[in-house]
């Protein structure tokens, strides 16, 4: 399998601190996958559909996206309800990554569809250790349907 072949994680975070940790720890992880970052869910959906300042980057859906709710323009569970609703993203595994232990949010991510919904602990090595482990598992274990 060379380089071409390995998917992206993106990563969906308008905090960047929270971003860069996240980074750090799927770094951490030793994946190969590239993991790419964009700030808020219109930058996201704009890199799905491969237009604006993603219109000339390589075709392919990300292996996993990781999601925060709570950003500006666009928040995660806008970002989640579009890609359920489309037939060619309605397959991406989408990881909600938030702070939020609002039990509102919790269940609407799962109405939704949200694979995981993961708590950003304050700790920042549970941070690292939640964010490796789900690059891990989504990355590499997780079997996903052939793409079309």
């Amino acid at each position: 399998m060379n380089k071409k072949d390995l998917r992206t994680i993106l990563l969906v975070e308008d905090s960047l601190a929270d971003a860069e940790m996240a980074m750090d720890a799927l770094g951490e992880a030793h994946l190969v996958n590239p993991v790419v970052h964009v700030e808020d869910g219109v930058e996201c959906m704009d890199y799905l559909y491969c237009r604006g300042a993603w219109a000339s980057r390589d075709p392919g859906d990300p292996a996993v996206v990781l999601l925060d709710i709570k950003m500006p323009r666009m928040n995660g569970l806008d970002v989640l309800t579009a890609m359920r609703a489309d037939e060619k993203l309605r397959r991406i595994p989408v990881v909600i990554l938030s702070s939020s232990r609002e039990e509102s949010d919790l269940a609407r991510s799962w109405d939704l569809g949200a694979n995981a919904y993961v708590i950003k602990p304050v700790d920042v090595d549970q941070f690292f250790d939640a964010v490796r482990t789900l690059g891990q598992f989504w990355a590499v274990l997780n079997q996903a349907p052939e793409q079309d």
